[in-house]
């Protein structure tokens, strides 16, 4: 048999390192074939060759590295549902754009979505236009909680308070150059609990 190319075998195990990084699972031999233009056979022989070396751990289906052993394997599989504006309130975007992982050991467990901010009401809280917002779904809110609300079936983000004495809700933008949104009742779709700020 012949031998092994050092350099095939240090860029099968960046391509795996990396698939993993971006789909929270090892790439299949197909998937290595097509990136290293070579053939699955041969990508199934590299990693068993790579097995034996102790580079990888490689049981037929699972392409394991000394990076990909240490990352949190428990991830939230998290839709972004469009964009939510931080101004007046509008109609939400409720087209996925595209489904993105997020660890469980920065975010926590729970059901989450995630939002573009669109608008400046929110850039005193640090929620600039373009940004994404992460929102722990919940119907439910603390005052002073960072909402997804729904009001006359529109969405919009804002910060959340009670008005007790005058049983109202208050909606207020981070952003002293606006108004309050001041209604007899909301429903709260999620809870703010990250931004991950636009590039």
């Amino acid at each position: 048999m012949r031998s092994k190319s050092p350099e095939l075998m240090d860029k099968i195990l960046k391509f795996a390192e990396e698939y993993y990084l971006d789909n929270g699972h090892s790439p299949a031999t197909s998937a290595i074939a097509a990136e290293l233009g070579i053939s699955r056979a041969t990508a199934y022989r590299y990693l068993i060759e790579m097995d034996d070396r102790g580079m990888v751990e490689y049981d037929g289906q699972e392409i394991q590295t000394a990076v990909t052993k240490k990352l949190n394997s428990e991830i939230n599989r998290t839709a972004i549902v469009g964009s939510v504006p931080c101004g007046a309130p509008q109609y939400e975007e409720e087209s996925i754009e595209e489904y993105i992982s997020l660890p469980t050991a920065i975010f926590g467990k729970g059901e989450f979505f995630i939002l573009r901010a669109s608008g400046q009401s929110m850039i005193e809280a640090g929620i600039d236009d373009g940004d994404l917002v992460v929102v722990r779904k919940q119907n439910v809110a603390d005052d002073g909680d960072i909402v997804v609300a729904l009001v006359d079936n529109q969405n919009t983000l804002k910060r959340f308070y009670r008005d007790e004495e005058n049983e109202k809700i208050i909606l207020h933008p981070e952003n002293k150059r606006m108004k309050d949104i001041v209604v007899d009742g909301c429903y709260i779709q999620g809870v703010a609990c990250h931004i991950i700020k636009a590039l």
